[in-house]
């Protein structure tokens, strides 16, 4: 009898198991524009503190651009209306006055990729408090989840461009719309045209010690791209000046240690400018901590798009930047 009732347990795991796996087989295909959150909460919430305190989060300017734009563009919605197809949406923020008092992510419940971050309070107070612990790390995996279904697009089609893998040993998947527009020893500058405008991607490197000041690693960086930009970079010709890109004077840009393709770097946001002409936009760079070839490696993504909005140009180059590999000899 024990054997027996072994038995029916372990078939019942089993086919409990296979149902789960089924269901989750069966999710349709989550939706909705990258960067995008749909907040689900009564119209009342979202008018009152609670709201102010979301939008604080989750409205917040995304760093480094030309002006300001929402780092999430937000949709909100009431609870009653949270059915049918727009449970579908990838990025989800449900918030709502309940008997419980708790913060956690859901993954995956109505669609596939999707996260809905819960947010429930007995009053405002504990909402706010939820809100307040839980929104950075929402944000982070929001982020993730957007960066990582960019990059399963652009698989579909992606640049046959070798100079990346000839120059500096690494691959990125870059998506066949970008060209390789100049490339030396050691700097590849590919770019695409927009609009109104080019998103561009830079890669070079510099010899490991390049940088061993803490105090003074902002202004170093500031040379570094200074430098590149006079000797590759070059703006429109105006006679008797040597326009080239440099980073903007007047912002100082921000820096934050990071991880890419498994190494230690530094990521920095700020904005570009040309030295003698009125041309400016966002950039974003990695340096990247190449120790088996005793260097760092520094890839940039920047976007010239004048009155345009850049944030969702400069996520794409965030996006391809990420998927940085390094050649098995480098």
């Amino acid at each position: 009898m024990k054997k027996i009732g072994t038995l029916f347990l372990l078939t019942t795991l089993i086919l409990t198991s296979c149902k789960e796996g089924k269901e989750q087989d069966y999710l349709p295909e989550s939706i909705g524009a990258y960067n995008t959150l749909t907040v689900v909460i009564n119209n009342d919430l979202w008018k009152s503190d609670v709201g102010d305190n979301i939008r604080s989060h989750f409205a917040a300017p995304a760093l480094g651009l030309s002006w300001d734009e929402a780092q999430f563009s937000i949709t909100q919605i009431p609870h009653e209306v949270f059915s049918g197809s727009v449970r579908n949406t990838r990025a989800v923020l449900y918030v709502m006055e309940d008997t419980l008092d708790i913060a956690h992510l859901k993954r995956n419940m109505y669609a596939k990729p999707q996260l809905i971050g819960v947010i429930k309070g007995r009053n405002h107070e504990e909402i706010i408090e939820n809100l307040n612990k839980k929104a950075p790390e929402f944000i982070a995996d929001f982020k993730a989840l957007e960066i990582q279904e960019a990059q399963n697009k652009f698989v579909k089609s992606l640049s046959k461009e070798k100079a990346l893998q000839e120059k500096l040993g690494i691959t990125l998947n870059v998506p066949s719309v970008y060209k390789v527009g100049r490339e030396e020893d050691n700097f590849v500058w590919m770019d695409r045209q927009i609009q109104k405008g080019n998103m561009n991607i830079i890669a070079y490197s510099v010899p490991w010690d390049t940088f061993q000041n803490d105090s003074t690693f902002v202004q170093d960086i500031v040379s570094m791209r200074d430098s590149i930009g006079n000797l590759f970079i070059p703006g429109e010709d105006i006679p008797g000046k040597n326009n080239h890109m440099i980073t903007e004077k007047a912002f100082s840009p921000y820096v934050f240690p990071a991880e890419v393709a498994g190494r230690k770097a530094a990521e920095v946001r700020g904005r570009w400018e040309m030295s003698d002409y009125p041309m400016a936009g966002p950039f974003l760079t990695y340096i990247i901590n190449d120790k088996p070839n005793n260097r760092k490696l520094v890839l940039e993504g920047f976007t010239f798009a004048p009155a345009t909005e850049k944030r969702d140009y400069m996520f794409e180059l965030e996006a391809i930047l990420k998927t940085v590999k390094f050649n098995e000899n480098q």
